[in-house]
C-alpha cells in the first residue's frame, strides 16, 4: 500500500512538474529510490548542506566583572538584554538562546546565525548586559542541525507570554 502510495505520488508531481516539458521520460524502476522525506526547498530556506547541517557562531556568556547593581537596575538591564534578545530572532541572526539553571559563572548560551565571529562579535555588543558589563561572552564557530534555524517559528507558535511584557 505505502509503495503504491508512494508511486502515484511521485507520479502525480513528475507528471505536474514535467507537464510544460514535452519530450520528458518519467522511469517508474527508480521511483523507490526517490527519498520523499527531504525538503530541498527548505534546505535551501535553512542554508543547510549536503547533511543538514549549517555554521553557526555560539556564544557563551559568562558572569562579567560588574556585578554591583541595584535591584531596580538590574531589572531594567535585564529587561533591555532580553529586548534585544527579541530584536536579534526577528532579524534572523539569533537562533537560540537561554540561560543555565543555578549561580554558576557560565549563565547561558547564544547560537548565531551569522557566518564568522566578527559579525558574532558586532551582535554580542549590542546586548545592554555586555555594555554594562554584567556579562561577558566567548565566541566559537560551531557546526550544527540546519533545523535550528525553523525554532523560533516553533517556539512563537508555543508562546502565551513574553519576558519583555
Amino acid at each position: 500500500m505505502k509503495k503504491t502510495i508512494k508511486t502515484l505520488l511521485i507520479l502525480s508531481i513528475t507528471t505536474l512538474f514535467t507537464a510544460c516539458q514535452p519530450n520528458v521520460e518519467i522511469n517508474t524502476n527508480t521511483l523507490d529510490k526517490v527519498d520523499l522525506t527531504f525538503d530541498s526547498i527548505k534546505a535551501i530556506e535553512y542554508g543547510a548542506d549536503d547533511y543538514g547541517m549549517k555554521k553557526y557562531v555560539m556564544a557563551f556568556l559568562k558572569r562579567g566583572t560588574n556585578q554591583s547593581l541595584s535591584k531596580d537596575s538590574s531589572n531594567a538591564l535585564q529587561m533591555a538584554h532580553m529586548q534585544n534578545i527579541d530584536l536579534m530572532a526577528e532579524q534572523g541572526r539569533l537562533v537560540l538562546a537561554g540561560p543555565f539553571f543555578g549561580d554558576q559563572d557560565l549563565r547561558g548560551i547564544y547560537i548565531f546565525n551569522v557566518e564568522s565571529i566578527e559579525e558574532a562579535k558586532e551582535l554580542t555588543n549590542t546586548d545592554p548586559a555586555i555594555e554594562a558589563g554584567v556579562l561577558q561572552m566567548e565566541l566559537m564557530e560551531w557546526y550544527g542541525s540546519a533545523a535550528l534555524m525553523g525554532v523560533n517559528d516553533v517556539h512563537n507558535s508555543l508562546t502565551k507570554k513574553s519576558f519583555t511584557d
